[in-house]
């Protein structure tokens, strides 16, 4: 598993940034298109069968698999560049980082400025703890201090 300095995790926030803004977006223009067609199966059932513009359906159809493509392989790129999509819908990010021989995670949600805490694997989000200068002093992926 690849582990990320805080100067390196930092570096990465404005292509992780754009990457999870696109994933949501997909993810909102996905869930907007299959609650039109969840609607029309309901209107379907509900009169009991009606005239139905198969293209169209199959256009929308068509449109929410790109969606879903666009949030998929932006998760995908992501996940090759060594980070982890914890909650999509929070904008929630987390790095792994080798802390005193010890794997933990800088933690990033979208809207903050910049990498401020970090957690255990154990203790998720709910664990979530300011940075120290353990962090700060690290310069490089083999954690050696300054």
């Amino acid at each position: 598993m690849k582990t990320f300095t805080l100067e390196e995790a930092q570096s990465l926030l404005p292509v992780l940034e754009s990457l999870l803004k696109r994933a949501i977006e997909g993810k909102q223009a996905a869930e907007q298109v299959e609650s039109g067609l969840a609607e029309l199966a309901r209107r379907i059932f509900l009169s009991g069968g009606m005239r139905v513009d198969v293209g169209s359906v199959a256009k929308q159809r068509a449109e929410l698999e790109t969606h879903l493509v666009r949030v998929r392989e932006s998760i995908a790129e992501i996940d090759s560049i060594g980070v982890q999509v914890k909650d999509l819908d929070g904008g929630l990010l987390d790095f792994p980082c080798s802390l005193d021989g010890q794997t933990v995670l800088l933690c990033w949600r979208m809207g903050e400025p910049a990498i401020e805490h970090w957690h255990t694997v154990e203790a998720g989000f709910q664990g979530r703890q300011p940075l120290d200068d353990r962090f700060r002093r690290r310069t490089s992926s083999g954690g050696r201090p300054n």
